[in-house]
């Protein structure tokens, strides 16, 4: 959740179905900390640099609930389908927010050495796409 610019190849690929899991994991991981005030726990859901821009846990925290109150206490999520390629997933996730406004969230996550996935970056924007 970090105000850093998203990179991402043009030849981005549909993630396979176990990788999926462990990137949606972590970013259930943050939303759930969030919902605890757990600033340490969605802070390790960062990417290093991320973690090392931001700072501190309490300082993450403190930008979440200031600059994405949707990602702070959702009311519901759902996830599409994550594309990646080279060690970078994009992970699109549609928020209701506590006054049933719908926002649509793109999660960028960094694979990491030791393989797990990280959260590098995210763009928040109101989702006009309504279903009918």
């Amino acid at each position: 959740l970090a105000a850093s610019t998203i990179h991402f190849s043009a030849l981005a690929a549909p993630v396979d179905d176990v990788e999926a899991e462990k990137v949606r994991g972590v970013i259930v991981a943050q939303l759930a900390a969030l919902a605890e005030d757990d600033a340490d726990g969605a802070f390790q859901t960062a990417t290093p640099a991320v973690r090392e821009a931001i700072g501190s846990s309490g300082r993450f925290l403190a930008m979440v609930r200031g600059s994405y109150p949707m990602v702070y206490r959702p009311s519901s999520v759902s996830f599409h389908k994550p594309e990646g390629g080279e060690g970078s997933v994009l992970q699109l996730v549609e928020i209701t927010d506590g006054n049933d406004k719908s926002w649509i969230a793109m999660f960028a996550l960094e694979q990491q050495p030791d393989n797990s996935w990280r959260i590098s970056g995210c763009v928040v924007a109101e989702n006009r796409w309504q279903s009918v």
